[in-house]
C-alpha cells in the first residue's frame, strides 16, 4: 500500500514555517526538524515522535498504536489512525511532535 499523499501534503503545508525538511522513509515520508525526525506518514497513519513520556500518554487515547513496522516498536513514537487526525485534530499532534523534536540537539 502506498502512503497517504493527502495527509503528507497537509503536514508539509502546516510545517512550511518550521524550517522542516521532508524525506522519504519507511515506505512513506518523514518530516525532520533540525535534522531530527518529528513526524510523517506510513500507509494511512500519521507517525509522531513524541518522546517516551508523551508517547505513553498518547497510547491511552483511542486511535493510537505504537509505531511498529518491523516487529519492534520504536520507543517514543506512535501511529495515529485516520480517525485520530481528521480535520483540526491533526494540528495539536504536529505541535507535540515539533515540541519534542526541538528539544533534541541539531544534527
Amino acid at each position: 500500500m502506498a502512503y497517504d499523499e493527502t495527509l503528507d501534503a497537509r503536514i508539509t503545508e502546516y510545517m512550511t514555517t518550521w524550517d522542516a525538511t521532508r524525506k522519504k522513509m519507511f515506505g512513506g515520508t518523514c518530516h525532520l526538524i533540525r535534522g531530527n525526525m518529528a513526524c510523517g506518514v506510513y500507509k494511512d497513519s500519521l507517525i509522531l515522535r513524541l518522546g517516551e513520556e508523551r508517547a505513553s500518554t498518547a497510547l491511552q487515547q483511542p486511535h493510537i498504536a505504537p509505531f511498529d513496522v518491523t516487529g519492534r516498536p520504536m520507543r517514543g513514537w506512535v501511529m495515529v489512525e485516520p480517525a485520530g487526525y481528521r480535520g483540526d485534530l491533526l494540528w495539536p499532534w504536529l505541535d507535540q511532535a515539533r515540541a519534542f523534536a526541538e528539544t533534541l540537539p541539531q544534527k
